[in-house]
């Protein structure tokens, strides 16, 4: 598949419009035609314009406590519309709407090994781009202000800013960083007095270091053209974010090509790497000390992170990966032993640790292009725009399997979280949430189950399929 230009966009080819309502049997999108909104570069995937503005406006703040107190999270099981107050609060007025689609004891049983869609949370309007989740936390992003705040299958909380989409979100200890159309990273923490407040405690870059850079020439760099933009800034949307090991260090990747590191506790900017000819889709850090970046070029590229007194410095290692279709996600397992990569081909590409710089393996389990990975345990799912995802585990000999694929997605699927519960009893067993996020503006809850006791496998739905892993020497050189 090739892969077209970074930002271009055909205003004669009208875009496929998504149903407005979710119906849970219904599919009214080709998911070819899907396509058709998707630059493989990732670039704008909506029509929205997002104003450049240096000052936020904030989610609510802890003097709207007890305001907040009287509209606290509710949970719908049918059409949206059934309030009548005449002074609703931003929840009530939610557009989101949960829908159950399995029964609790059926999926909450530690004994139990269903492995399936649990719940729907559907929204009339928005697609969704990014989510991340903690606990019985979720956090979704989409391309509204807003972000919401989930808690067992029921909307919490939300707050806002001024930016418009919302691209990434990760969590590191009380903070949540959100990564925007606008190229910056905002900062939020829980309040300690009402936990379904969100106050924005920073924003990166901070205005201040902005001001600060601006006053001498030297932290220009050329960007795109004959422009200039100091360093410490993003200047196009950011597609992706990171912590290292220890979350000492943020690493954001963006569409203006760049990676950016940042301090998480003062929230500086201490390094940018241009680490790329096209958009960065995808950052993550991993494996001591190294950092994975990929890119709409077709690379992806290795990096060493190493220390020069109280300064941290990213050097170069090698392309681990270089064709012609564009990256389009990487994770790391849990493990910190494989790196997987999702290609516009449909493709995943792995790599062992020991031969990081030598082979890939490759899995075929998508007929089109991967947008979005998790890792949990030793398993791996993948997203693609073919509506599915796959779920993969690696052996002990290193061979991958397609334990079953969850369908149920009517537009392609964007972003990927996973969280694992376990239960106890006579076989140990590994249950899995999975949360997966699409352009057919929901979010899918699924049961994932699988048994480590010796000759049990997992069930599997009618239609899923097994992929056969296989390697292919990428590239021939490893730098010296």
């Amino acid at each position: 598949m090739k892969n077209s230009k970074a930002g271009d966009t055909d205003a004669n080819v009208p875009r496929p419009k998504l149903a407005g309502k979710f119906t849970n049997n219904t599919n009214d999108h080709n998911p070819k035609e899907m396509v058709d909104e998707l630059s493989f570069r990732l670039r704008d995937m909506s029509d929205i314009n997002v104003p450049q503005l240096d000052d936020d406006i904030d989610s609510p703040t802890e003097d709207d406590a007890p305001q907040r107190d009287l509209f606290t999270s509710r949970m719908l099981f049918g059409p949206l519309g059934a309030s009548t107050s005449t002074q609703m609060s931003p929840l009530t007025r939610s557009p989101w709407a949960s829908y159950v689609e399995r029964s609790a004891t059926d999926s909450s049983d530690a004994n139990t090994s269903y492995t399936g869609l649990v719940a729907s949370l559907v929204r009339e309007e928005g697609n969704i781009y990014s989510l991340a989740a903690k606990g019985d936390m979720l956090y979704t992003g989409s391309d509204s202000k807003n972000i919401r705040v989930w808690k067992n299958h029921k909307e919490f909380s939300w707050f806002k800013s001024n930016s418009g989409l919302v691209k990434a979100i990760v969590i590191a200890g009380e903070k949540i960083f959100t990564g925007h159309q606008d190229g910056k990273i905002r900062v939020w923490k829980v309040s300690m007095k009402n936990p379904s407040v969100h106050k924005r405690v920073g924003t990166l870059p901070a205005f201040t270091s902005v001001v600060e850079k601006s006053m001498k020439p030297k932290n220009y760099k050329e960007v795109r053209g004959s422009h200039k933009n100091i360093w410490i800034k993003h200047f196009d949307a950011i597609s992706s974010l990171s912590f290292s090991e220890d979350q000492s260090l943020l690493y954001s990747g963006s569409w203006d090509t760049t990676v950016k590191v940042w301090s998480v506790s003062d929230f500086k900017c201490l390094e940018s790497i241009a680490a790329h000819e096209d958009a960065i889709n995808s950052v993550v850090a991993g494996l001591d000390g190294l950092v994975f970046s990929g890119s709409a070029d077709g690379t992806v590229k290795a990096w060493r992170r190493e220390y020069e007194g109280k300064r941290t410095k990213h050097f170069f290692i090698d392309n681990m990966l270089k064709q012609e279709c564009a990256v389009t996600s990487l994770i790391i397992n849990k493990a910190g032993t494989v790196v997987y990569c999702g290609s516009s081909d449909g493709f995943l590409y792995f790599w062992e640790r020991e031969k990081l710089l030598s082979r890939a393996g490759s899995l075929k389990g998508h007929k089109m292009a991967v947008l979005c990975l998790a890792a949990a345990g030793d398993l791996v799912f993948s997203g693609s725009v073919d509506t599915n995802i796959c779920v993969w585990r690696r052996e002990k000999g290193g061979e991958h399997k397609c334990l079953c694929v969850l369908s149920g997605h009517t537009g392609p699927v964007k972003c990927l979280a996973v969280e694992d519960e376990r239960g106890m009893g006579s076989v140990c067993r590994c249950r899995w949430t999975v949360y997966s996020g699409s352009l057919d503006k929901s979010v899918k809850i699924w049961s994932v189950s699988t048994e480590t006791a010796e000759g049990e496998r997992p069930q599997q739905p009618s239609g899923s399929s097994r992929a056969k892993s296989s390697s292919g020497q990428i590239f021939s050189r490893m730098r010296e």
